[in-house]
């Protein structure tokens, strides 16, 4: 089925929860809100004649930066395809500036689960009834959200656990540590030439 075939029945089936739908460079994408993203994104994984069965991608944006009118800040967006129709859809789903929610998502996809801890730890995006949301990337202790673009490029501040890292360093550099594994102060083995 072609893609813009699939957003216009996805705008039939859920005419209040579709903002708006476009073609970017072949790729069909609908703005959705956020408050039945299960629902839509179950009907488009079970229609029968669309069969998006696999979650290619699972991201967060920020849309700081982006001059757009009633575009919300934070989204989540969702690149999905139907490995046996062989068509795809984007679906993108506002979530919000202050505090940016939706729901999870792993209930249909299971490795939706790393990807909404990714979005969670990198953008702050929280996702509703997720079965285990916690940093996957970054120290339980690290301070805000990198992706966000008003996060400074270098950091706020040197991560805490940074100190602790450096005097475990310089605690194994007492004992000739060498990820090698060579004993302290011998050279590597001279490789037998063929």
């Amino acid at each position: 089925m072609e893609s813009m075939a699939i957003a216009d029945r996805l705008r039939a089936e859920f005419p209040d929860e579709i903002l708006h739908s476009y073609l970017n460079q072949g790729q069909a994408a609908v703005v959705v809100r956020p408050g039945r993203i299960v629902d839509i994104l179950r009907w488009l994984r079970t229609a029968e004649t669309i069969r998006m069965d696999h979650l290619r991608a699972l991201c967060g944006v920020d849309n700081a930066r982006r001059r757009e009118p009633g575009l919300s800040r934070f989204e989540v967006v969702y690149n999905l395809y139907s490995i046996p129709l062989r068509h795809e859809i984007r679906v993108r789903a506002e979530v919000g500036d202050k505090d940016p929610a939706i729901d999870s998502v792993v209930e249909l996809w299971p490795g939706a689960n790393w990807l909404e801890r990714e979005t969670f730890d990198l953008f702050g995006i929280r996702f509703n009834n997720h079965p285990d949301l916690r940093r996957v990337l970054l120290p339980d202790d690290w301070v805000g959200h990198p992706l966000r673009k008003e996060y400074p490029l270098k950091g706020k501040e040197e991560w805490a656990g940074m100190t602790e890292l450096q005097a475990k360093v310089r605690e194994l550099d007492r004992f000739g540590f060498d990820p090698d594994g060579h004993a302290h102060g011998q050279a590597a083995p001279e490789e037998d030439e063929p």
